[in-house]
């Protein structure tokens, strides 16, 4: 998958992520197949995706040097799980986040996998080992995890399952170095991988910061994207702390035992999303988007993801 030469990629499942993945790949030339087993939603999906790609082509942030018609002539659709299979390298399965329906999807699968096909799930946080260990294929399986929006946010959790091979692991990372993402390989399964690990660890001490009446949910949301979040969008927290003293060992020695102190009074897990603390969360978060304005605050979300990317991309360039 290191060559040149351009792979057939399946997407099975033509929801939001599979249409990301679809564009992401067809961005760097390769031919899509996205399955689905409802007709209506295959030709949704194939009309979306053209759309939106129009759309990214008119903002100046279309990923690769294909034009938006020619990326969208290279993803077809199916309703046959097997012409969508056949001849793929890569298989990327984006259906719901269901124990049950991933390990059904996963034995039709395995009917078609072959010799060098890599079957990936897009799966946030189940493991390929709790719906993939009756396949017959098993070690050809495992985990690459899109950030929302894949487009616009480049890092994938590759997470191989006990049984994967390691060439399989390779051959995944490298084809998805190729196509523009930024892969991150977990050496064993793990609850929650490695970004939900992080993310479910702020907001629990987001959660019970607000419970205790400490801060307003428009002020916690401030601290990140006005405090930790413009930081962390280049450098990452070890190299935060690489930089905030003399290097690394040097910032321990200072600041490890405040740290420590710190980290005493934080409270365990609390039982997150319980109704009235979610409540007041809404009613506050409602002020200044209304429930009916979620989508519009979405696509502006996007937008300046998109923005950053570029900026991110430019940067790098510049570098190089």
């Amino acid at each position: 998958m290191t060559s040149n030469k351009k792979e057939k990629i399946a997407i099975v499942g033509s929801g939001l992520i599979g249409q990301s993945w679809s564009m992401i790949f067809a961005g760097s030339g390769h031919k899509v197949t996205i399955f689905d087993i409802y007709p209506e939603q295959v030709s949704k999906a194939l009309a979306n995706i053209k759309t939106t790609l129009s759309r990214y082509e008119g903002q100046g942030c279309l990923r690769g040097d294909l034009s938006a018609e020619t990326q969208a002539s290279l993803i077809s659709g199916s309703t046959s799980l097997a012409d969508c299979l056949q001849g793929a390298s890569y298989v990327q399965e984006c259906v719901p986040e269901n124990v049950d329906l991933k390990r059904k999807v996963f034995a039709q699968i395995d009917e078609h996998v072959t010799e060098h096909m890599v079957v990936a799930t897009s799966s946030s946080c189940i493991c390929v080992s709790q719906f993939a260990g009756g396949m017959r294929n098993k070690h050809h399986t495992l985990v690459a995890h899109p950030v929302n929006p894949p487009y616009f946010i480049p890092l994938v959790e590759i997470v191989p399952g006990p049984w994967t091979l390691p060439e399989v692991t390779s051959r995944a990372r490298a084809l998805l170095e190729s196509v523009g993402q930024s892969p991150v390989t977990l050496s064993k399964e793990v609850a929650g991988f490695a970004l939900n690990r992080i993310q479910y660890s702020i907001i629990n001490e987001c959660w019970s910061m607000y419970k205790d009446g400490l801060l307003s949910a428009e002020d916690i949301d401030k601290v990140m994207t006005d405090g930790l979040g413009p930081r962390y969008a280049f450098i990452g927290p070890l190299e935060t702390m690489h930089l905030n003293a003399d290097g690394i060992v040097d910032y321990c020695q200072r600041y490890a035992q405040g740290a420590y102190n710190v980290c005493t009074t934080l409270t365990p897990p609390p039982v997150m999303y319980d109704v009235p603390t979610a409540t007041n969360v809404l009613q506050e978060m409602s002020r200044t988007i209304p429930l009916t304005e979620i989508a519009e605050r979405r696509k502006w979300r996007d937008d300046r993801l998109a923005a950053l990317a570029q900026l991110k991309h430019s940067m790098k360039h510049k570098t190089d």
